[in-house]
């Protein structure tokens, strides 16, 4: 069996997540060597003292976490007084500028609010409608929930199911549609009560795109480009990476793979749930994007005529607590002047605090690229950081820096704060794979030969997953997920690992085999191997039960 090396895995999907975690315990991962920053001007506006040697700020930032690339744009009392890039957008190619594509993930979830909230102001439904009122065969696992889901909880992460629950249906990208995945909902367990507590989801962000379709009939990216993009002159932006187009000026993401060798990451498609994140955008569009957020709704058009895409009362709405969550500890010192007062979950918004001052933000993550968007709506204030790289400590070293400077805050080595934070997390990834390696019984042969576990397995929600020999090996594949292709190695017992083909992926997993009284195999279970693993990879929710014992 080759070599598995200590897991020091990224964290993109808790960056997805739950950013007040990375915002508490700084970024994951590891990326690629730094190159010079390109000599992108600012916007002309004079910018906080505190920023003089930002640039210099930028470059320290990019070398602890090893970021090739980074845009940036600042929006103040309604201008946008500084976009840039630093770095490449593509190792040893063009540099990253104001204009380049990255990925902006889950940061699109406030334009999906944003979309049901549009269609509410124009009378075609209520924010407190059924989903089975416009999407009659919508179900969930629990014949309550059903009944009781109304559209504004399709947007606030309070439905009961588990963190990250059926991501597998569309990541990596699946050959599943839009509506089959939705469909798929019913099989996927609960695993906490309606409305309880808040746990981060994104298959609900896909139900929320189809009823946008279904109400405004139109399609979802239709929508979005005709009443959103168009109006905001957000030109450049993409609906998802099969909207790009050969002359895109769009970023390459990094990933390490096993915690050593820089891979490109693909341009994943989410066709079947972009609503939950698939928009690319540039650090340009995104900040005319955060300007009409801090003027509540209100935008100029070319001719600097005034209009509105939605009303105030309700952004404020989008922007009131639905879900509250509790607050982190910590895990350096020294990020104790960053931690909250308060987080809560509005409408495709994180909510929270910082120096008394409320913040109004989302984080997103993607392969080989995360992002930050903050809103300082007291303080008329706005910073986008896209990065194309897997690393949150740097997104939110950078962003702290900006607010602190507006706010006239005490000068903090943001970038030390969180670069102290990423070595805790290496430490504590470290030390899991340790703790297997140690519980490991080394001697231990397979209860059955190794034909006897080849068959292909169903999972009530995913589908089916084929296990087959091809040599001497065992490999396996996800019938729906190209990507999930990979070779099992025996670990102990009839405990195996997978270790997939496509190593950008960083989720290579056990696979644990469970026979029955006659030595019959009577399910297999899987958990990723790493406790960074993308929560994404849900394959602690699979049930993989052989086909041949369920017909």
């Amino acid at each position: 069996m080759p070599t598995l090396l200590p897991m020091s895995h990224r964290r993109r999907a808790w960056i997805r997540a739950i950013g007040l975690t990375l915002f508490m315990a700084g970024g994951f991962g590891a990326a690629p060597p730094i190159r010079a920053a390109n000599p992108a001007p600012t916007t002309g506006a004079t910018l906080p003292a505190q920023l003089a040697d930002f640039d210099a700020y930028i470059e320290s930032v990019r070398k602890t976490f090893e970021v090739p690339g980074i845009a940036v744009a600042v929006v103040k009392d309604g201008e946008i007084v500084f976009e840039r890039g630093w770095g490449e957008r593509e190792l040893g190619k063009a540099p990253v500028d104001a204009h380049t594509l990255f990925a902006i993930a889950s940061n699109t979830k406030a334009f999906t609010a944003t979309a049901l909230n549009m269609l509410a102001e124009d009378g075609k439904l209520s924010l407190d409608d059924r989903v089975v009122d416009h999407l009659p065969w919508f179900q969930m696992a629990d014949p309550y929930v059903t009944r009781e889901m109304r559209l504004r909880d399709l947007l606030a992460h309070r439905s009961g199911l588990g963190l990250g629950a059926g991501d597998l249906l569309y990541w990596p990208t699946t050959t599943y549609t839009g509506e089959e995945v939705a469909r798929r909902l019913r099989h996927v367990p609960l695993t906490g009560s309606f409305r309880d507590r808040y746990a981060y989801d994104n298959i609900l962000y896909g139900v929320a795109q189809l009823v946008v379709e279904q109400v405004s009939g139109q399609t979802f990216e239709a929508f979005l480009r005709t009443r959103v993009f168009v109006p905001l002159g957000m030109m450049e932006t993409r609906y998802n990476s099969n909207a790009l187009k050969p002359g895109d000026n769009a970023a390459t993401g990094y990933a390490l793979a096993d915690g050593k060798d820089l891979l490109p990451a693909p341009r994943l498609s989410w066709h079947n749930v972009s609503g939950a994140g698939g928009i690319y955008a540039s650090a340009h569009d995104m900040a005319r994007w955060m300007r009409l957020q801090l003027a509540g709704g209100a935008y100029r058009d070319a001719a600097g005529a005034e209009h509105r895409l939605f009303q105030e009362k309700t952004q404020q709405q989008m922007w009131s607590a639905i879900t509250p969550i509790p607050v982190p500890q910590p895990s350096v010192p020294e990020l104790q002047p960053a931690k909250p007062n308060f987080i809560a979950y509005g409408q495709g918004w994180m909510l929270s605090d910082y120096r008394g001052s409320k913040l109004v933000w989302h984080t997103g993550g993607w392969p080989g690229m995360v992002s930050r968007l903050t809103l300082m709506p007291e303080h008329k204030l706005g910073v986008v950081v896209l990065t194309n790289a897997e690393l949150g400590g740097a997104f939110h070293a950078i962003t702290l820096r900006v607010l602190d400077a507006y706010m006239n805050a005490p000068k903090t080595d943001w970038n030390a704060a969180y670069g102290a934070a990423l070595a805790k997390s290496r430490e504590k990834a470290d030390t899991s794979w340790a703790a297997h390696e140690t519980a490991r019984v080394k001697n231990s042969r397979p209860s059955l030969p190794l034909a006897a576990y080849a068959g292909t397995y169903r999972d009530a929600w995913y589908g089916d997953v084929s296990i087959f020999r091809e040599g001497d090996a065992l490999r396996m594949k996800f019938s729906r997920t190209p990507s999930l292709t990979g070779t099992l190695s025996h670990w102990q017992h009839d405990t195996f690992i997978v270790r997939w083909d496509e190593r950008w992926l960083n989720a290579d997993a056990f696979v644990n085999f469970t026979l029955d009284v006659d030595g019959n195999i009577r399910e297999a279970g899987m958990q990723a191997i790493s406790p960074n693993t993308d929560f994404s990879f849900d394959f602690h929710d699979l049930a993989l039960k052989p086909v041949a014992e369920i017909e």
